[in-house]
């Protein structure tokens, strides 16, 4: 199970729709999370407009922990924020505050995408310091890829679209590509909605079976909430789906 909830919630704040200016100030996505017949946490997502050096950026934050049996054994309370810039939508601030079992991880980053670097600062061995990296035009965090991805228009994400994108991850830069396969109706607490199946590229070995080994389901409307996400792992399988909603820009569509 380790880092299991940290990597669902990667991939959990890949979706979404609309412009940062037009999301909703309050937007909070809550997912139940499965471990094959356990359940086995939750992961929630929340944004709220804010300033950050002056500038209006969207204050974005994700967190993820384990819940009953599994959390007897294995606890996991992960946090990751990051501060958007909403007339760039690129990250300027980024935290990754993870503890799972007795795996601790603190880090903070600065980017400066002017000159494409960024200061990443290790908070839990501060005697490591600052280091400035090279980083490459347009890299978004884990978080901030997730409004990225908001800004595609329906046409962007029609059925056969490949998108790809850097993404900062800990201390190292990600290439991920995201494909477009299909649509179909997904039964939901709330009633049936029509969805986009997306399949991200991931590598495969340590964790997933295989480079597409997840497939998830976003609703096929203007907000591209995340519905369901099924992975395949080394070791068992993981589901998540959508368990609560509030204040998202446009009302879901239900089929029935």
């Amino acid at each position: 199970m380790k880092k299991l909830l940290s990597l669902l919630t990667l991939l959990l704040f890949f979706f979404g729709s609309g412009q940062i200016n037009t999301i909703a100030d309050g937007e909070s996505i809550t997912l139940r999370i499965h471990y094959g017949f356990l359940n086995a946490g939750t992961a929630n997502l929340t944004a709220r407009k804010t300033s950050y050096k002056g500038a209006p950026h969207l204050y974005v934050k994700g967190t993820g922990q384990t819940t009953g049996a599994v959390k007897a054994f294995f606890k996991v309370e992960d946090v990751y924020e990051s501060y958007i810039n909403m007339n760039t939508e690129l990250p300027s601030f980024y935290v990754r505050n993870v503890k799972e079992g007795s795996y601790r991880q603190h880090l903070e980053t600065v980017f400066n995408h002017d000159n494409n670097t960024l200061v990443l600062t290790d908070k839990k061995t501060p005697a490591n310091g600052s280091k400035v990296i090279k980083s490459v035009k347009g890299v978004q965090d884990m978080l901030s890829c997730f409004y990225y991805l908001r800004s595609k228009s329906p046409a962007e994400l029609k059925v056969g679209s490949v998108i790809n994108m850097n993404v900062w991850i800990d201390d190292e830069m990600f290439p991920f590509q995201l494909k477009v396969a299909g649509t179909e109706n997904m039964d939901t607490k709330f009633g049936t909605i029509n969805c986009l199946k997306i399949i991200p590229s991931v590598k495969s070995g340590r964790v997933f079976k295989a480079k597409e080994g997840v497939v998830m389901w976003v609703s096929n409307d203007l907000n591209h909430i995340p519905v369901l996400l099924k992975a395949d792992l080394a070791v068992g399988s993981l589901k998540a789906s959508i368990d609560d909603f509030k204040n998202v820009k446009y009302p879901l569509k239900f089929t029935k």
